[in-house]
């Protein structure tokens, strides 16, 4: 007998993700439940991590990044509550899931990755999983990405600090999300851009790796 597709050998572990860690853990938000279960996370990892793409623990993706774990990418995704029609800017591809779980909920997603080698990666791990409504660049995340602007969100994959960058490029009634904080002790914040300034919001306790500036190529 052969061996099932490997899209169809993970759909038990996919939905004990989210029945037993993603919902008792708190995420209530329909569509991000059902963009975790539809976005396999297992094309988004290393091939000897396979069998543990559906566990709730980050994994190592190589260049000394990270794939966060699922509960961390459903809470950022929800904390943003988008409505579909949504521009978006992601700072930090990395493997690029956290850009395709994001990709199935607004209209676009525009995200940067520092490193040459994990831009690459998350290119050729968006065109196995059949996502295309994103636009990927490697460059320096802090700069933003003045060409699409204004955006209707931020996400930051990494700690520390927010670039008075993003809040220009972010329109009015637009949110701004990341783990603020360093030395992998960080406290996610919601920032939204109102007419008369901007509302902040301190929320969970989280570790990530740090945000730094600059692009690494090789």
């Amino acid at each position: 007998m052969s061996n099932p597709p490997i899209s169809l050998s993970f759909e038990l572990p996919r939905r004990r993700m989210i029945e037993k860690q993603l919902m008792p853990a708190g995420i209530q938000s329909q569509h991000v439940l059902d963009a975790m279960y539809h976005v396999h996370r297992h094309l988004f990892v290393d091939p000897p991590l396979v069998a543990r793409a559906y566990q709730n623990s980050a994994l190592p993706i190589g260049a000394g990044q990270t794939i966060s774990q699922p509960f961390m990418v459903a809470r950022m995704t929800e904390l943003l509550k988008l409505q579909g029609h949504e521009r978006v800017l992601e700072i930090g591809t990395g493997c690029g899931y956290q850009t395709a779980i994001l990709a199935c909920l607004c209209q676009h997603v525009y995200s940067i990755e520092r490193i040459e080698i994990l831009h690459q990666k998350s290119l050729q791990n968006l065109l196995k999983a059949n996502i295309d409504n994103t636009s990927l660049k490697c460059g320096d995340g802090r700069l933003g990405w003045a060409q699409y602007a204004p955006f209707d969100a931020i996400i930051v994959t990494a700690g520390g600090f927010a670039s008075d960058i993003w809040i220009q490029q972010l329109r009015e009634g637009g949110v701004l999300l990341m783990p603020e904080g360093e030395a992998g002790q960080h406290c996610l914040v919601r920032r939204e851009k109102k007419a008369t300034g901007i509302q902040t919001s301190y929320l969970d306790d989280c570790s990530f790796v740090p945000l730094l500036s600059g692009e690494e190529y090789g």
